[in-house]
């Protein structure tokens, strides 16, 4: 019997161009796609006729497929001897449970290869004209999820180290913010740290945020800010904010 292969493929940040091109011919050549949530509806329409496509995305607070049955359908499709994409948003192995599906696949004995994805975490900031680094202000960034705040089990968030790393950027974290945002001031972090909030940051409806470090509870609330949103905290933002400022048509040209 002839065993199929795996493809663990990484969409990019929420825009179909913005996908590697291996990425978008593996989806136009695949048996069978399984696609996460956020995955624009122009790639999973790139399928060829008769690929099977199964939406096995995770919701907030709602999981579709738990992830033991996801592992499951990638071994049954694979001992079928299909060609299978496993697509996932942003980059397979930031927050996307590449990692175990990768090992999960490798102790089956089945095939398997990883293609990189943009992670929103860089594309959306990105987007918004926010660099996660730049030149005498922001020398590294921290990413860390929401899903792990407020003591998840197991959770292993260093927030002593991370509360003082020059950017920092949260991703699925809107609910969590109140506890994100104790845990960084209670452990040294200005509260009148430049941030912003992007929501919806790779759609026609993306909008931006600019607060400070303290104002962004209230600020979530205020606005309603709902998933899929990132925050960024860090005097990168400043950097932006110099952008607009000089990119509006209220300032005169020197």
């Amino acid at each position: 019997m002839t065993v199929g292969k795996v493809w663990l493929v990484g969409a990019g940040p929420g825009r179909a161009d913005l996908i590697s091109v291996k990425g978008l011919r593996l989806i136009q050549a695949c048996d069978v796609l399984l696609y996460d949530r956020l995955i624009p509806c122009e790639l999973t329409d790139e399928t060829k006729p008769g690929c099977e496509k199964l939406f096995v995305g995770k919701k907030p607070g709602a999981h579709i497929k738990p992830q033991d049955e996801i592992n499951r359908l990638l071994l049954t499709y694979a001992q079928q001897g299909k060609m299978i994409v496993r697509l996932k948003g942003g980059d397979p192995f930031l927050f996307g449970r590449g990692g175990e599906e990768m090992l999960v696949l490798a102790e089956a004995g089945v095939p398997f290869e990883v293609v990189p994805g943009i992670t929103s975490a860089i594309g959306v900031p990105a987007e918004a004209n926010i660099p996660v680094t730049h030149k005498g202000v922001s020398t590294g960034f921290a990413i860390v999820t929401g899903h792990e705040a407020d003591g998840k089990p197991g959770s292993t968030t260093d927030w002593d180290s991370i509360a003082h790393v020059p950017t920092v950027i949260v991703l699925m974290g809107v609910k969590k913010l109140p506890y994100v945002v104790t845990q960084l001031i209670e452990r040294g972090r200005d509260p009148s740290t430049p941030a912003a909030i992007v929501s919806n940051g790779m759609s026609t409806i993306r909008k931006e945020y600019l607060a400070t470090l303290g104002e962004l509870t209230q600020l979530a609330t205020t606005e309603s800010i709902q998933s899929p949103s990132i925050t960024i905290i860090g005097d990168v933002i400043d950097v932006k904010r110099q952008l607009d400022l000089a990119a509006s048509p209220n300032v005169l040209a020197s």
